[in-house]
């Protein structure tokens, strides 16, 4: 009996990477789908709603405040998808901004010193956690819970200790501030629309990441090793370097977003940052990250960033209690969370 022929038309032997994907399938796949379907509710709901929403001064007003958040939600999305949390990035923002204004003030010393000893500090912390979750073993859940409790302590304790008070001193007639401030907190008008330079930052941050994740091997390496550490490790990835390196972006973002704080208003109240971590992770996930890790893009969070700013500015447009924020900010993680399920079972169900 003769063994049976091979299929004429060759398919089963294909890749299927090599294979044609529709239009439909590729959009249906991204990340950040259900994040910009909420996007387009959101915007067509206030403009709705709120009479000044649509106004082009309110574009800048979105923007600014989409920015604060989608700063620090880029590098949360990248280390979310790499599989692990940092609880401690808000508070680490506070840190940021205290460092570059205590040492700025107590040393005399022109603010460029402040800053730039601000971000080694800034990096040192973030290459602690990283070097302690490869390390010990443990959640990175418990050691960035751990370090946001002795950031918050040591905020608070060494404002007080060198100013007596929990703010930080003027540093606005300091030699090198104007310069300082121009770069983190300048404001910018275009077509009469007052834009602020951290949306700047923002986008530029968006698409580093971006490149960084699509066409990069470290854009690889970071998926792969929220896709499972072991497995990672068994194909030659430096999980250990890859997790690090994670955290160190995190840090930069923040030691951006510190600077940023600090030259917009002068001073540094020492208590702020606390829960931001979580909007930041909010972000991220609205934006389409999984909890689990190795899902997700940068793109995604920076649309998860605009929904927070268009919640948070729509609800003042419109004359509410801002205190509805917290129960739309519940509904769009929900919502969107639902949504970037069901798209990925559909996504699944068609392969």
């Amino acid at each position: 009996m003769s063994a049976a022929s091979p299929p004429s038309d060759g398919l089963d032997h294909v890749d299927e990477r090599l294979l044609r994907t529709s239009p439909l399938k590729k959009l249906l796949a991204r990340p950040e789908l259900g994040s910009v379907v909420g996007a387009v509710a959101v915007f067509l709901f206030f403009s709705i709603v709120a009479d000044g929403f649509l106004r082009a001064s309110s574009l800048g007003t979105v923007l600014y405040a989409a920015s604060t958040i989608g700063i620090m939600a880029v590098p949360v999305a990248l280390l979310m998808i790499g599989g692990e949390f940092d609880l401690s990035a808000g508070v680490l923002v506070t840190t940021s901004a205290l460092v570059s204004s205590m040492f700025s003030y107590q040393m005399t010393a022109n603010v460029w010193v402040g800053v730039g000893v601000s971000l080694l500090v800034t990096l040192a912390i973030g290459a602690f956690n990283g070097f302690m979750l490869t390390r010990s073993k443990l959640p990175s859940f418990i050691i960035t819970l751990g370090t946001f409790l002795m950031l918050t302590g040591l905020n608070l304790g060494f404002t007080k200790l060198i100013g007596g008070t929990v703010s930080t001193k003027s540093i606005a007639d300091m030699e090198g501030f104007p310069s300082a401030r121009e770069l983190f907190a300048s404001t910018w008008t275009v077509g009469g629309v007052e834009l602020k330079v951290t949306i700047l930052w923002w986008f530029a941050l968006v698409a580093v990441a971006t490149w960084i994740l699509l066409r990069t091997r470290f854009g690889n390496w970071i998926f792969a090793v929220g896709g499972g550490a072991d497995a990672a490790r068994a194909v030659g990835v430096p999980v250990r370097r890859t997790k690090i390196g994670l955290y160190l972006g995190v840090a930069f973002c923040a030691w951006i977003s510190g600077q940023h704080l600090l030259f917009s208003f002068d001073v540094v109240q020492s208590g702020e940052g606390v829960g931001n971590e979580l909007i930041y992770i909010i972000a991220a996930v609205i934006g389409g990250c999984l909890i689990t890790g190795g899902y997700g893009s940068a793109i995604g969070s920076a649309v998860g960033a605009f929904l927070f700013g268009m919640t948070g500015k729509g609800i003042v447009y419109a004359e509410w209690n801002p205190d509805w924020f917290t129960f739309f900010l519940g509904a769009m993680l929900l919502l969107a969370t639902l949504l970037n399920a069901w798209i990925r079972k559909r996504v699944e169900a068609v392969k």
